[in-house]
């Protein structure tokens, strides 16, 4: 994804990406190398995060009727007999935690600063951890469960504040302040360990 100015023209655009082209490159392919690093093998002991918080890797030989993934004092546990689905198991867990979290953190932000979405859905979505469409839809990548809950806040209100500005303008960054007055601290710690928030 490329951010670009919001008056800068195509040709504008084009011309900066060709002039540091090999410089874009390389920084792709260290996004893929570390990303590749990141990957989880699904072992015993292996750690995973939710909300900022590291729970180890347990793999069960527990009753079939429990749930085949599930976090339960401080470990995940993992049915021995789902290991191959392990990382479809995550997925579903994590969007599950993300829908409810998110929909109740929502909530409170929209009734305490009227702003209001028309509904807000979980995406797989890799390249960005939010989005606000022009009718004021919300949606957001399920990874976000992964970060600590100041760093989701950050993101909801982020999108949530687009509801008004639409735009990165002055008045985006001012009344996102308004609502969180550390805003530039919590998009630093995003920036620097959003490359974590991968399975």
């Amino acid at each position: 994804m490329i951010h670009a100015p919001h008056k800068a023209s195509k040709r504008e655009i084009e011309e900066f990406i060709r002039e540091r082209e090999a410089w874009v490159v390389e920084k792709l392919v260290e996004e893929k190398e570390r990303r590749k690093e990141l990957q989880k093998a699904f072992v015993p002991g292996e750690k995973f995060l939710y909300l900022g918080e590291w729970y180890p890797l347990e793999i069960d030989e527990s009753d079939h009727n429990e749930l085949p993934l599930k976090l339960f004092f401080g470990n995940f546990v993992l049915n021995r007999d789902h290991v191959e689905e392990a990382r479809d198991l995550f997925i579903e867990w994590y969007k599950r935690e993300a829908k409810e979290k998110i929909e109740g953190r929502i909530r409170y932000y929209s009734d305490r600063f009227h702003l209001s979405p028309k509904g807000a859905r979980i995406t797989s979505a890799k390249s960005r951890w939010g989005s606000c469409s022009r009718d004021n839809r919300l949606s957001f990548s399920w990874r976000i469960i992964m970060a600590p809950l100041r760093i989701i806040d950050y993101i909801l209100v982020h999108e949530l504040v687009h509801i008004k500005e639409k735009n990165h303008s002055r008045n985006f960054w001012a009344a996102l302040e308004k609502i969180l007055p550390d805003y530039r601290e919590r998009r630093v710690w995003l920036k620097k360990n959003g490359h974590r928030l991968w399975l």
